[in-house]
């Protein structure tokens, strides 16, 4: 009872902030409303300082103005339009994750705290804070051994404030589910317990140290993408270190290119080192905008700040590259069968009508210019018109589509006319022809034969397990059994070992048979 007053408290308070800045209704749509409700909305204004005027949008303005849970709330938002509509959506876009920076003596603090260690001793050099966000703030320093790093430091008091607005956040969640079938079918609560695990990663910096060391792990073979190495030894829960990267800014396209950087290549690699992450690998980076992407003296593509990452299981990998093959050929029934075939559409619905409103989404933009393809546009129109056939919310998609939409557009402001398709093309067949092809057929049977040798075993222990506590029951009391039925158990797991061991041999040969047979 007191935790839902406190949470309908604080949902309150930043209610009436989202009042002072006109950011809940638009004046067309208050002007709409019962003479009631439009007395509500301003008596909802009383005692509200009004903020001063801006050039930035009112929800971002006041979002930000809320703080840091707010702020990734906002963000998080803008990759749901079916929860607050698509103008709305669009206006979060805008929302800066900018703070101002803490004082430098917190910083060294927080350092020594983790570290065990004073700053002076840890580092020959350590600057003022060079970025400030929600989260942590960034300082340039430099190691004994004359390294340039990058120290990445919590904000103090961040992950209380983060605990408290979540539980708000979940309980005006309950109440949207409760409230309506629409509510359960957007999956509200779905949404904030992604926001609170995405939450947890960045309030813990090793996982994002972790993250970094995945993603090296899995492009160390990518062509021109690398991420920053982590210093593990000046490393713990509220500092991360890493090397600095002294590059030029995406961002700075005329800087690029007086570097004569080829930026029509630069452009593809952003997309496809993207999709090879998502698909391949199942791991990404979600928060691939322009700030946390720059090009090294060789042309590398760097991606920083790893505290947003999504990730896929290999349904949800396969399901991608299926469906953006599929809209690439123009197979709309394919794309129909692997909803179906995820169990993201309820099955009672009819593919073929599926395949039909797929079409009206697709044929519309593969004819285009290429400068107005937008795979980011045809994934957001996918996951609307799924809500006409109840296909429930899947969140790791939307994340998925949200970093789509922000890496497109760092890809554009190197190539305005990038050809979405042309791009995606390669890396998505490519993947197509090794899952489905003789390849991964091999890959998939061997996995099958694997899993089953490794729980033979288990399995022949559990059988002798069953013979001697038979034997046991025999011999001891209670359940009696004559010789000649011990003998036939005998013989029995005899046979049972015999036909596992044969098994595994037809296992193996008709592996080979297959792997011969597709290869020849």
């Amino acid at each position: 009872m007191l935790s839902g007053l406190r949470h309908s408290f604080n949902l309150l308070r930043a209610g009436r902030t989202l009042a002072a800045y006109d950011a809940l209704m638009t004046p067309e749509q208050i002007a709409q409303l019962p003479a009631l409700a439009r007395f509500g909305l301003a008596a909802a204004k009383l005692g509200t300082r009004r903020p001063e005027k801006t050039t930035v949008n009112p929800a971002a303005a006041a979002l930000a103005t809320l703080g840091p849970s707010y702020i990734k709330l906002g963000q998080f938002l803008a990759t749901r339009p079916d929860l607050v509509g698509v103008h709305r959506a669009f206006d979060l876009k805008s929302l800066q994750d900018r703070l101002p920076p803490f004082p430098i003596e917190d910083a060294k603090r927080i350092i020594r705290a983790n570290l065990g260690a004073d700053v002076e001793t840890l580092f020959s050099e350590f600057g003022p804070p060079v970025a400030a966000a929600s989260i942590a703030q960034v300082h340039k320093a430099v190691a004994s051994d004359g390294r340039v790093l990058a120290v990445k430091v919590l904000r103090p008091g961040v992950a209380k404030r983060f605990a408290s607005d979540l539980g708000s956040f979940y309980f005006a969640a309950r109440l949207m589910e409760k409230a309506s079938a629409e509510g359960r079918r957007l999956r509200p609560v779905a949404a904030v317990q992604m926001l609170e695990q995405s939450m947890k990663q960045e309030l813990d910096l090793r996982m994002e140290a972790a993250a970094l060391s995945e993603m090296a792990q899995n492009t160390s073979g990518d062509p021109s993408f690398r991420v920053p190495k982590v210093d593990w030894t000046r490393t713990a829960r509220d500092v991360l270190t890493t090397e600095w990267i002294d590059g030029t800014p995406i961002s700075d396209v005329e800087g690029l290119r007086a570097q004569g950087f080829d930026l029509k290549a630069l452009g593809d690699t952003v997309i496809q080192s993207f999709l090879r992450h998502a698909i391949r690998d199942g791991f990404f980076h979600a928060d691939m905008h322009q700030g946390n992407l720059f090009v090294d003296h060789s042309g590398n593509l760097v991606a920083v700040d790893f505290g947003i990452v999504g990730r896929l299981g290999p349904k949800e990998s396969m399901f991608l590259a299926e469906i953006l093959y599929g809209f690439i050929t123009r197979n709309y029934l394919r794309v129909a069968q692997v909803h179906f075939e995820a169990g993201y559409v309820p099955a009672d619905q009819d593919p073929h009508v599926f395949a039909q409103a797929l079409r009206a989404i697709g044929e519309p933009i593969m004819d285009r210019a290429a400068n107005e393809i937008s795979m980011a546009k045809l994934l957001t129109q996918l996951f609307e018109v799924t809500a006409q056939f109840n296909m429930q919310t899947q969140p790791q998609l939307l994340l998925l589509q949200k970093t789509m939409v922000v890496v497109e557009g760092v890809a554009r402001t190197l190539n305005p006319d990038l050809n979405m398709w042309v791009t995606a093309e390669p890396v998505v067949r490519g993947w197509i022809e090794r899952k489905l092809g003789p390849v991964g057929r091999i890959e998939e049977a061997t996995g099958a034969l694997g899993r089953m040798v490794s729980g033979l075993p288990a399995m022949l222990e559990d059988v002798q397990k069953a013979t001697m506590m038979l034997a046991e029951m025999a011999n001891g009391g209670g359940l009696r059994l004559d010789a000649e039925t011990t003998r036939e158990l005998a013989r029995a797991q005899s046979r049972q070992t015999r036909l596992t061991r044969l098994a595994i041999v037809a296992g193996a040969a008709a592996l080979v048979a297959i792997a011969i047979h597709l290869i020849f």
